[in-house]
């Protein structure tokens, strides 16, 4: 793998030459093992540990088939896939590889025994199957994780609605915490070029779902002046939001749960910020919500916005705060919805919904246009990476555990094939410009 990664960085390389130097026998991957989904039997969720269950182990090289391309990561990121995949939460994601195996021969390569993690990735083309035009060994690109063949007529509306759409390296195999990974030619993206491997490896999943959560008009559609509640505003997905709501004109009101990231906030100029633990609030008595609560948070909020309640809300934690979210939204507003990290099972009052004229939209990933436009925004300066700590291949499931233990900020990236933190930038003049917004998130570690 050296000799490899030696040539596909060289400026002086040709594509030629990458793809006439030998792939390695084997490679190292961050796995989980089927042979070990029921380890956590009886076990109460928060006590799952993923230091148990995901592992660096041995294994071989994806197979490449047609409009795929084999890359080479140097860096990843954690998202809570990785987290619910190495729980087995809430399901085995084996059952996603054998779903995908029955499909036919190119599917049947991810029905494997083992599953590599990883839905993030800045990295290095090294071979091209038949089909792939637009790409070639040698190119540095970002990956985003929507994994569609498009062989259906849904998914030329919005590839998000194809009933094969896949989120890659949570449901197919060969992630991005691989030293070798496969990936659709359409998930490829032009890495930022003023960005450290680590930094542009942590942009894919959160940013291209936030994108789309907000400012595409197959969910938010937000417009200038829109005020929006942000849960977790310094969390994967929220540091995006923040700054997504930011550059479009809207003004965010940002739900935190400490100083230290009120503190964060404010140094990056953003001053409507609401600590829900120093307020205290409790949504939830037991297993009944208190609408006493979502009026005093809603009042809280109108003292942000001149007495108004708010646009849209950027809802993620799901049935902790879903209630107070739909209480809180504006006449007419939307609250739009993913992933619900808190629990699924989502419950509101429908009055609040229904006499109102609200509207719950939900949003899953973004399509290639959403995530090109995303990465586009970045690469431009005006959407900067907010990653706080990176760790070691090696290191992964410490990683995977702060995220599940929520002792974690902004994204946590995973070195892969990089070296050290710091490789990887083309353009120094462009990141020297604007060096201290690349610099902020990683103050809180």
């Amino acid at each position: 793998m050296h000799d490899l990664l030696n040539v596909a960085l060289s400026p002086d390389a040709t594509p030629e030459d990458i793809a006439n130097t030998p792939l390695p026998e084997s490679m190292r991957a961050a796995v989980v093992r089927a042979d070990e989904v029921d380890m956590f039997d009886g076990v109460d969720s928060s006590d799952k540990d993923p230091r148990k269950s995901l592992h660096v182990d041995e294994v071989d090289l994806p197979p490449l088939g047609p409009n795929e391309v084999l890359i080479a990561p140097m860096a990843s990121a954690l998202n809570f896939n990785t987290v619910w995949t190495s729980i087995f939460e809430p399901m085995s994601t084996f059952g996603f590889l054998k779903r995908f195996g029955r499909e036919g021969e190119l599917g049947a390569r991810h029905d494997l025994p083992y599953h590599i993690v990883g839905s993030d990735a800045a990295g290095v083309v090294l071979r091209t199957g038949p089909g792939v035009t637009r790409w070639q060994p040698g190119d540095r690109v970002t990956v985003h994780c929507n994994y569609v063949d498009m062989e259906g007529p849904e998914g030329h509306d919005d590839s998000m609605i194809d009933d094969r759409q896949r989120i890659w390296g949570f449901e197919t195999n060969f992630g991005s915490m691989a030293e070798v990974s496969m990936v659709k030619a359409n998930q490829l993206m032009p890495m930022p070029t003023h960005l450290t491997w680590e930094e542009a490896g942590s942009l894919g999943l959160t940013l291209a779902t936030s994108y789309r959560m907000l400012v595409s008009q197959n969910a938010g559609g937000m417009k200038q002046g829109d005020t929006v509640l942000i849960w977790g505003a310094t969390g994967g997905l929220g540091g995006f939001a923040v700054q997504l709501v930011r550059n479009g004109g809207g003004i965010p009101i940002c739900v935190v749960s400490s100083p230290d990231k009120v503190e964060l906030l404010n140094d990056l100029g953003v001053d409507t910020v609401i600590d829900r633990k120093a307020e205290g609030y409790q949504f939830w008595d037991g297993d009944t919500q208190r609408p006493d609560e979502w009026k005093r948070f809603g009042k809280k909020i109108r003292e942000f916005t001149g007495g108004r309640d708010v646009d849209m809300v950027f809802e993620h934690p799901g049935r902790a705060t879903f209630g107070a979210s739909v209480f809180v939204t504006r006449k007419g507003g939307k609250i739009i919805t993913c992933a619900s990290t808190s629990g699924y099972m989502h419950e509101y009052d429908n009055r609040y919904l229904w006499m109102n004229l609200k509207s719950i939209v939900s949003s899953h990933f973004a399509n290639y246009k959403e995530a090109w436009e995303a990465n586009r925004l970045v690469d431009l300066g005006m959407i900067h990476p907010i990653l706080t700590r990176t760790y070691n291949l090696d290191d992964a499931a410490e990683g995977a555990w702060a995220m599940h233990t929520n002792a974690h900020t902004g994204k946590l990236g995973v070195l892969v094939n990089a070296r050290q933190e710091g490789e990887g930038v083309q353009d120094t003049a462009k990141r020297e410009a604007i060096i201290d917004d690349l610099n902020a998130w990683k103050t809180l570690q």
